[in-house]
């Protein structure tokens, strides 16, 4: 038989270790009767006063490093104690680099903390390595490929920088991860981002011609998955910043808002990639797109508004119901003025 596994016994205080009894830790200070008092287990207590001690006498070594490594892992959002190491480790002129080889452990281990990432900037700062990091990046999106800190450090590094080798790739890259999974909706924003937002970095100038080649690419998006809600806010992203009503969209909207039985047959427009055969139509996004359409031309159009609200409310997003019959309300109001 194979012996019980045994977890790692725990390293011991601080309050028993020679090396630290030159500190004098400082408790946190609590009212006398706090009314609700924090239980810290006793490890972490323990490594807080210590640390509270260092930070009182102004110390910043190889050991304060070890400390603060040991309370970021008890407990990783404790933003005074990620500071405060990066603080000692510019004073003490430790390597940088090898700081960022244990964050790559800890990005990982605590990717969803803010202060790994914002960190990982500071180092980033010094460091000004940014390629690695990118490389680094696309490896915890196999984590998580919607992680927020993420995302928003991946934009800081490219916008920071700003250098073309930097760009040169992130549309190859948003694709794999859209290829993967086309409802991403981080990998939708970022190539917003990527294209219209930091400047187009993929070596074409006319501006006609890419905004072609994206609405290309969503529509065939929308026509593969026509319920992808990211999809079509990209779309309205796309007309929105470029000034395009968006009734330029009526033809390609349409066949979105019908069923499948009124979509017509051998139906060819690049243009205007149709609906997939096993797509659920109508599709809540179209319609609601089209009520769009009719609400901007105001007039009579705003009753085909109105009655499409109805079937959102009623038939294709009943869960927002309570909101279509507010646009139907306001939509009413308008007419009666």
């Amino acid at each position: 038989m194979s012996s019980p596994t045994t977890s790692a016994p725990e390293p011991p205080r601080y309050a028993d270790r020679p090396e630290w009894s030159d500190v004098i830790p400082v408790e946190q200070y609590e009212n006398v009767n706090p009314l609700a008092p924090i239980f810290y287990k006793d490890i972490y207590k323990d490594a807080a006063d210590y640390f509270r001690g260092i930070v009182k006498t102004g110390e910043k070594s190889q050991r304060v490093l070890d400390l603060t490594e040991r309370i970021i892992r008890l407990n990783p959002a404790h933003y005074t104690a990620w500071q405060y190491r990066y603080e000692t480790l510019l004073a003490i002129e430790a390597d940088l680099e090898d700081e960022l080889r244990l964050m790559d452990e800890l990005a990982i281990t605590y990717l969803k903390t803010y202060q790994v990432w914002h960190h990982r900037r500071l180092l980033m700062l010094k460091i000004r390595k940014p390629a690695t990091e990118l490389v680094f990046i696309a490896k915890t999106f196999r984590e998580d490929a919607k992680n927020y800190h993420t995302w928003s450090y991946r934009q800081w590094l490219l916008a920071y920088f700003n250098d073309d080798s930097l760009w040169s790739g992130e549309l190859d890259f948003v694709d794999e991860l859209l290829n993967a999974d086309i409802r991403n909706n981080s990998a939708w924003h970022h190539r917003f981002f990527t294209v219209f937002q930091s400047g187009v970095r993929d070596g074409e100038q006319d501006t006609e011609r890419i905004l072609r080649r994206e609405l290309i690419y969503v529509k065939q998006s929308i026509s593969l998955a026509p319920n992808n809600a990211s999809a079509w806010n990209y779309l309205r992203g796309i007309l929105d910043h470029n000034g395009i009503p968006y009734s330029k969209m009526i033809a390609f909207v349409q066949p979105y808002t019908l069923p499948n039985d009124d979509q017509k047959a051998d139906l060819v427009d690049l243009d205007n990639p149709p609906p997939s055969k096993d797509a659920h139509l109508p599709c809540a996004a179209a319609v609601e797109f089209l009520a769009d359409i009719y609400e901007a031309e105001g007039g009579d159009s705003m009753l085909k508004a109105t009655e499409l609200w109805k079937s959102l409310g009623n038939e294709h997003d009943v869960a927002r119901k309570k909101y279509w019959e507010y646009r139907i309300r306001e939509g009413l109001r308008a007419i009666q003025t």
